[in-house]
């Protein structure tokens, strides 16, 4: 959530560091002289949150798992934190503690994992400064903040995914990263189910971690070894809400689709960033997004939940179908974007058997007639329907038994 909703959540950075003018002249003509970053505080008032409604459209998104961005960049926390004395949620703003609130609803409501997105510095806290001062040969701000944080986080929320970032160009070793990790996988009351990602320090992203992340918005387009996530934003420009965003700056539900498609086929799972305003709502055009993604899940999950990639993750025929591939039903699954005028859709990578192949389009009751085009694939001839007859609106899934 940001209290600013020009600027979201890198205001504090791009206004008073970079002094960046966009942002300098938009505070001087919206604010008063000596208006601050902390007068924001009692601004981020969260009135109209609803946890309750948070969780319904959480749920009929089709997500498996939500996290909640605890703490960012600036060092205001959602809960009320100990050790983030008259900067948390608690005694400033909301006076809520907005992380056990969701945490409640999410696990009352659905059955999503609940996951909580930690940074471990913060720009301008004056121990991190001097710590950085002292190129890092002191820990005043990892022992006395941060990591005390994590410990508290867990402790009193139990998230299972811990989300971490924001090394500040510090290596693990200042911020005692194997240490916290260590208690976390062994002690902790979430050793048996948590999963954590790849940002503890200079040098361990994309090289250590649960998951990795490697960078924002990261889609490599290509099978990894390792489990990943694609953590992108809906809002194009921003990971806050932005109040003077234009329509063209949003992801429609055509490039979600496509994002998610791309994502799961290469082994990573998509986490879609959406920006709360500072009253506490999730804007409509956010709320939209994540129902269209759940309805386009209800048709087409079977191709994405509890898959694994196949041994071709795009086809080499036909350009924007995707593929993956069920194992407990041993079904290959072929997401193809855009459906072809001519009816038909040719697969390059599919080996048919004679007699044996069944081709089923998700949502539609019926078998698919197909033609064998030996080692160059499959030809399958889709069904004749309307608009108004498709199973849904925005990429169909082929699924395939029997292939090669």
């Amino acid at each position: 959530m940001s209290a600013d909703m020009f600027c979201s959540v890198f205001c504090r950075w791009y206004w008073q560091k970079e002094k960046r003018e966009p942002y300098v002249k938009f505070m001087e003509a919206n604010y008063p002289p000596g208006f601050s970053y902390d007068d924001f505080g009692p601004l981020f008032t969260a009135e109209f949150f609803d946890p309750n409604q948070w969780a319904d459209i959480l749920k009929a998104s089709g997500a498996k798992y939500v996290v909640l961005t605890s703490k960012h960049h600036e060092g205001f926390t959602l809960w009320g934190s100990k050790y983030s004395w008259n900067w948390n949620a608690v005694d400033v703003g909301p006076k809520r503690d907005l992380v056990a609130e969701l945490a409640m609803s999410v696990r009352n409501r659905t059955d999503l994992h609940f996951g909580l997105y930690h940074s471990l510095f913060e720009w301008f806290n004056p121990l991190f400064l001097e710590d950085a001062t002292n190129a890092f040969k002191t820990r005043k701000f990892p022992t006395s903040k941060s990591l005390p944080e994590l410990y508290e986080l867990v402790s009193k929320y139990q998230p299972e995914i811990i989300w971490s970032d924001g090394n500040g160009n510090a290596p693990d070793t200042y911020w005692n990263s194997t240490g916290f990790l260590a208690w976390l996988y062994n002690d902790s009351p979430v050793r048996d189910t948590v999963v954590t990602n790849d940002r503890w320090g200079v040098g361990s992203i994309c090289t250590h971690g649960g998951f990795y992340t490697c960078s924002d918005r990261y889609n490599p387009g290509h099978l990894l070894p390792h489990k990943w996530e694609n953590c992108m934003t809906i809002d194009k420009k921003s990971w806050g809400y932005r109040r003077n965003a234009q329509l063209d700056d949003y992801l429609t539900i055509e490039d979600l689709v496509k994002e998610l498609v791309e994502t799961v086929s290469c082994g990573g799972n998509l986490l879609m960033n959406i920006g709360p305003t500072h009253d506490g709502r999730i804007a409509v055009i956010f709320e939209e997004r994540l129902r269209q993604m759940g309805a386009w899940l209800q048709v087409n999950g079977e191709a994405i939940y509890g898959t694994k990639p196949w041994r071709a993750q795009n086809d080499s025929l036909t350009p924007q179908v995707w593929y993956t591939f069920s194992p407990k039903e041993g079904k290959v699954n072929a997401i193809f974007l855009n459906w072809p005028v001519s009816g038909t859709l040719e697969l390059g990578e599919p080996q048919a058997k004679l007699g044996e192949t069944q081709v089923q389009l998700a949502g539609y009751k019926e078998l698919l007639k197909w033609v064998a085009l030996g080692e160059k694939g499959i030809l399958v001839a889709l069904p004749p329907l309307t608009p108004k007859q498709l199973p849904c609106q925005w990429g169909w899934t082929l699924q395939l038994t029997d292939i090669n």
